[in-house]
């Protein structure tokens, strides 16, 4: 069935929910505005989460390496680096050998904020898709990790 049931009203899909693209985007928009009534009050978006649990595991890395990996374009990077870094949040090092490359590692302060928000946004994540079996989490998780390339 392609309907989308909102209250007593349905929407046609006309085949759209066969759409892995539309699916996952759908999925996406539900997820964040799950996060931002359930968490979002907290300090931190879940994308500045995910850059500083990455510099957190990662010191030094290269912020064209991070920009790749979490699949941030370059010009947002650069703002969400410079937002972090006047929070004292992360500090930016151009290394001698590469004056074109920028190296990020996290501040005490950074450390102390990642390690807190770790806490509540892994305990958010884990009720993402509450409706469904831990082998079904399990599964999609699998599925979107290949899907993905990981």
């Amino acid at each position: 069935m392609d309907m989308l049931v909102h209250g007593n009203e349905k929407v046609d899909l006309g085949g759209l929910n066969e759409a892995p693209g539309f699916m996952l985007r759908l999925a996406q928009l539900k997820v964040f505005e799950n996060f931002f009534s359930e968490v979002g009050g907290r300090g931190l978006k879940p994308g500045e989460f995910s850059v500083l649990w990455v510099i957190r595991n990662n010191p030094g890395i290269r912020q064209s390496i991070l920009g790749q990996s979490l699949m941030i374009k370059r010009a947002h990077m650069t703002k969400l680096i410079r937002a972090l870094e006047d929070r004292n949040l992360l500090s930016r090092n151009i290394p001698d050998e590469d004056r074109r490359a920028v190296e990020l590692t996290l501040t005490s302060m950074g450390k102390t904020e990642a390690e807190a928000a770790s806490e509540w946004f892994f305990a958010y994540e884990q009720g993402v898709g509450a409706a469904l079996s831990e082998a079904e989490r399990e599964q999609l998780l699998a599925l979107l990790r290949k899907f993905i390339g990981i």
